[in-house]
């Protein structure tokens, strides 16, 4: 049996679904059930339904807030709950997947592909409390996958398809950044993988897995907008300045997760599929 932290997120959701089709057995939480912040209970509860294995969903990702008014809730969340977590999975022998980020790296390689053994410098708060949290589950556990994934999007939640979408409702024209490289990831192509790793039994380890091909932000928001009445201008990161450093050029080497025999769509094959299913579901 599976257990999920953050089941009604972004991923979470599509996990749900995905686990659902497989009619695979599994118990989905959200902050209200499972508070991972709080150590006894997180510990009270896992050992009480004793899942074989955690899909460890949940995490703080508001990446700007977390560098000051977040910056408290970030640590008790990405760090504290993933150790809780991690605790609790040793205590009964449950394989852990925790999701990580493209921001535990610094994107200053030149245009090299990220390996999943290169050195990390996160940039960030949320890069900073994610590596924690990496760092978390190897010291505690020895069954455990580290998937790291980047730009996530999909059906359900908040993400940039969704943002790019609604401010084409409003502005003739939008400026986006042209100088920050990394892979989207749909969160069905993330799910998948996911399931994958535990029905194949894979080597733990750390993992990359995004979608096939890399772009900037500005060529994210074309593909994403190409049939809207909108103008798409590039910018730089200094025209668009953000709280949290960004790193420019994050994009992770799949050759690990493709070595498994995995199948990856290109991010513009999932971006078309994701629109389709989103429509479907809006009807």
């Amino acid at each position: 049996m599976f257990l999920l932290t953050g089941g009604n997120g972004q991923l979470g959701t599509e996990l749900r679904h995905l686990l659902d089709e497989k009619g695979l057995s599994y118990v989905s939480t959200d902050a209200q059930e499972l508070d991972i912040t709080d150590a006894d209970k997180t510990m009270a509860y896992i050992t009480d339904l004793k899942p074989e294995v955690i899909f460890h969903c949940a995490a703080y990702t508001a990446v700007d807030k977390a560098e000051d008014e977040g910056k408290e809730l970030d640590e008790k969340i990405n760090v504290d709950g993933t150790r809780n977590v991690a605790l609790a999975a040793k205590a009964v022998n449950a394989k852990l997947i925790y999701i990580s980020t493209d921001y535990v790296f610094d994107g200053k390689k030149e245009n090299e592909e990220y390996q999943v053994d290169d050195a990390t410098n996160p940039l960030n708060e949320y890069g900073r409390t994610k590596l924690l949290g990496e760092q978390a589950v190897q010291e505690l556990l020895e069954d455990y996958y580290i998937i790291r994934t980047s730009w996530v999007f999909g059906v359900y939640g908040h993400n940039f398809v969704y943002t790019m979408q609604r401010l084409a409702q409003t502005h003739d024209r939008l400026t986006v950044v042209n100088d920050q490289f990394g892979r989207p990831t749909w969160t069905r192509t993330l799910a998948e993988f996911m399931v994958y790793v535990i029905e194949q039994q894979v080597p733990y380890g750390v993992y990359h897995l995004s979608n096939e091909n890399s772009c900037s932000w500005y060529e994210f928001a074309k593909e994403i907008l190409k049939d809207e009445a909108v103008e798409v201008a590039p910018v730089t990161s200094a025209e668009y300045p953000q709280k949290a450093t960004r790193p420019q050029y994050s994009v992770m080497s799949l050759k690990k997760t493709e070595d498994l025999g995995f199948e990856i769509p290109t991010w513009q094959e999932a971006l078309e599929q994701m629109l389709q299913a989103s429509e479907k579901l809006n009807k």
